[in-house]
């Protein structure tokens, strides 16, 4: 990410120097420097260790099974060398430490036997083994511990530059450049979150004298990163809402109450907030840009139905746009139940509708007849015409390309936009990458519905499974059944649809219908397939996961994931978000015998919860942020210091001072704050006039 590094108009020219001005760098060094894209001094003191050698002696009891240590000891036995394999060796001895007698190895170290004797004292650091005591050892020194700091740096470095060079020019840059650094956080904010001075917090991240001062040092880095990359998503969000000509939206309260209270359903709390919140964004002068976060199940249709008919109490048109045709048919009919009794005229566009049909409804949705529209990527296309949009709900937003949610959201005069998705995204993630939208969150349940019974069966327990599934079938429900893979691959030794097809088909003779559905398929076909289980003349449906989002099929009451490891948290957990739907108890079965602990706790993690937030966390901390989506997500900032998923205390904090400076006048006025301005016009967000 870019740093909020000291480009302003304080006099910071020295560290904009090329490194070679540093004295003990030549032309070749820096060349070797450039690789790390060190150009630089200023670039040299804001390259960040990426983590510590700890060198504190400890108690081995204090020492966990695994973890790296520092011992001093003495050489206890005559060294014993073997060689094996071609050019191979290892180095074992033992080593007395405070109480214990331990174990010692080096491997291809063997020029390390002619410097230990018997009775020696020897410092050693290595990997701690706790079940066989034995230290496999990395690092070795003659004599008692003589480092002179507990803590090293550790670089990401390539090349020839060794990491202690590289601490040397470090040393070299902080004592011929540690003056021309300034300040870029506000006094205030330095008083109230007792921060360390940048001076003295990057002398303490490059060369921290304890554990503590290294804290603190990255402490202060990380509120800082956080808060300049906040200061931008805000104030793009300020400009965008206060540049975009929204129309207040006077919709009918009394109507709505009635509609609200006309509903077979109490609305939960989470509800309730979520409604009060897109209701005030369509009152407001400005566009509505939100995004609306619901668990699987949770109700955010019900709240786009009150959205949407508050928009036509208001005299505007409202657009529902979904990912696939039978996702569309299924939200037309329920919102022409919910809706046509308040007088409410939905229709539905799909590429099914053609001729006249088609042409005769466009008519009557430019001359304002129809009040809600929903459909496909059909809504997106230039003979659509609405009268006065007002209104565009989008679900599963990360569906369509923002290309697609643009065009949509131009087909009337500003209208308000909502976004929905039913992938429950960290908090963490979503005021980061979505930082300039409003995020709204039902994170409740409606009463009564029943949790899904979630278990996990080794391969080898399949008859079991199949057996169980049947048992359902016996009862008139349907069964769910998802692979990974199409077809057959050498390379991973997974479950395929066409093969599970064909086995199930094989299992049931022609007592259930099988039906099979990937990727692959036409979309008509895909469709079809849909429509079929939909209608119960599949009673089995083979998928890969193209089944994941928004399908409603109440009479499914079983899903079997085959390979179950091979998929995240948060997908697993929108498969199983199929079933659950009617009244019936529903259960889903993870096939998986994962052969890493992160497997393993994947699927512990998958029995133990349904709730799809926590479920989240839980993979952004198992998988890193960069696949939480599933693949690398092109949306999320680098930071050299800060941890999104470790540190979102203080992103969140950073975030909420950010969003009180955008707003307040003093941050455009006050000198305090003439550095954070300066970065907002580096980085193009403002043109570092006042504003009102």
């Amino acid at each position: 990410m870019e740093h909020p590094s000291v480009k302003t108009n304080h006099d910071h020219q020295p560290l904009h120097q090329p490194v070679h001005t540093l004295k003990g760098i030549g032309k070749e060094t820096a060349a070797q420097l450039s690789e790390l894209g060190i150009f630089t001094i200023e670039e040299l003191l804001e390259y960040f260790p990426h983590r510590y050698e700890d060198y504190r002696l400890r108690d081995l009891a204090e020492v966990a099974h695994d973890e790296r240590v520092t011992v001093e000891g003495k050489v206890h036995s005559v060294p014993s060398l073997m060689f094996y394999g071609k050019k191979k060796s290892r180095l074992t001895l033992k080593v007395l430490v405070g109480r214990y007698l331990i174990s010692v190895v080096f491997f291809n170290q063997p020029y390390l036997k002619n410097k230990m004797n018997v009775n020696d004292t020897v410092t050693i650091t290595g990997k701690w083994d706790k079940h066989r005591q034995t230290i496999n050892a990395q690092l070795f020194e003659a004599g008692p511990h003589q480092k002179q700091g507990d803590f090293e740096a550790v670089y990401a470095l390539k090349g020839l530059v060794s990491g202690k060079q590289f601490r040397k020019y470090m040393g070299l840059a902080l004592s011929q450049f540690s003056d021309h650094l300034h300040e870029t956080l506000p006094d205030s904010f330095l008083q109230k979150y007792k921060l360390l001075h940048r001076r003295e917090a990057l002398r303490s991240l490059h060369f921290p004298a304890s554990q503590e001062e290294m804290k603190q040092a990255r402490r202060r880095f990380v509120y800082e990163e956080f808060l300049y990359f906040q200061l931008k998503m805000q104030a793009l969000r300020k400009f965008e809402r206060e540049q975009s000509k929204g129309m207040s939206q006077s919709y009918d309260l009394q109507k709505l109450k009635q509609f609200i209270d006309s509903l077979p359903f109490s609305l939960t709390g989470a509800q309730k907030r979520v409604v009060n919140e897109i209701c005030a964004d369509l009152l407001s002068p400005y566009r509505m840009n939100r995004l609306l976060q619901g668990d699987v199940g949770s109700g955010k249709t019900a709240v786009a139905a009150i959205c949407l008919y508050a928009t036509v109490t208001a005299g505007f048109q409202g657009a529902l746009m979904v990912p696939t045709e039978i996702l569309a048919e299924q939200h037309a009919e329920s919102l022409h139940a919910m809706l046509e009794p308040m007088g409410v005229t939905v229709a539905l566009l799909t590429s099914s509708v053609k001729g006249k049909r088609r042409k005769e409804l466009l008519g009557r949705l430019s001359a304002g007849e129809i009040d809600i529209l929903i459909g496909t990527h059909a809504l997106i296309q230039d003979e659509v015409d609405f009268q006065r949009l007002g209104l565009v709900i989008t679900d599963e937003q990360h569906r369509f390309g923002v290309q697609q949610r643009r065009v949509l959201r131009e087909k009337g005069e500003s209208p308000d936009v909502l976004f929905m998705t039913a992938t429950p995204i960290p908090r963490t993630l979503a005021i980061t990458v979505f930082g300039e939208m409003d995020v709204s969150i039902i994170d409740e349940m409606p009463a009564g519905r029943k949790a899904i019974e979630t278990y996990w069966a080794k391969e080898e327990m399949l008859d079991r499974v199949l057996g169980f599934m049947e048992k359902e079938l016996v009862k008139g429900r349907q069964v769910y059944v998802i692979c990974p893979l199409i077809e057959e691959s050498e390379k991973l030794d997974v479950q395929n649809a066409l093969d599970v097809h064909s086995q199930l088909v094989h299992y049931f003779h022609s007592k259930y219908q099988v039906g099979l559905m990937h990727g692959r398929l036409p979309s008509e076909e895909k469709d079809r397939v849909m429509k079929e289980f939909s209608d119960n003349q599949l009673q089995v449906l083979v998928s890969t996961t193209v089944v994941e989002v928004g399908v409603n099929v109440p009479n499914a009451t079983m899903m079997v994931i085959y390979d179950a490891e091979r998929f995240g948290l948060s997908q697993l957990h929108q498969l199983r978000g199929r079933v659950g739907r009617g009244s019936e108890q529903s259960y889903c079965i993870l096939l998986a015998n994962p052969k890493t602990e992160v497997g393993q706790e994947r699927m512990k993690v998958m029995t133990e919860t349904n709730d799809g937030f926590v479920l989240s966390e839980k993979d952004l901390e198992l998988r890193g942020p960069g696949d939480f989506f599933g693949r690398k997500q092109s949306g999320l900032p680098e930071f050299k210091v800060a941890d999104m998923i470790h540190d979102y205390r203080a992103l969140e904090v950073a975030r909420d001072d950010a969003k009180r400076l955008i707003e307040s006048k003093e941050f455009w006025e006050l000198e305090e704050y003439a550095v954070m301005r300066e970065y907002l016009v580096q980085t193009g967000v403002t043109s570092g006039e006042k504003l009102d």
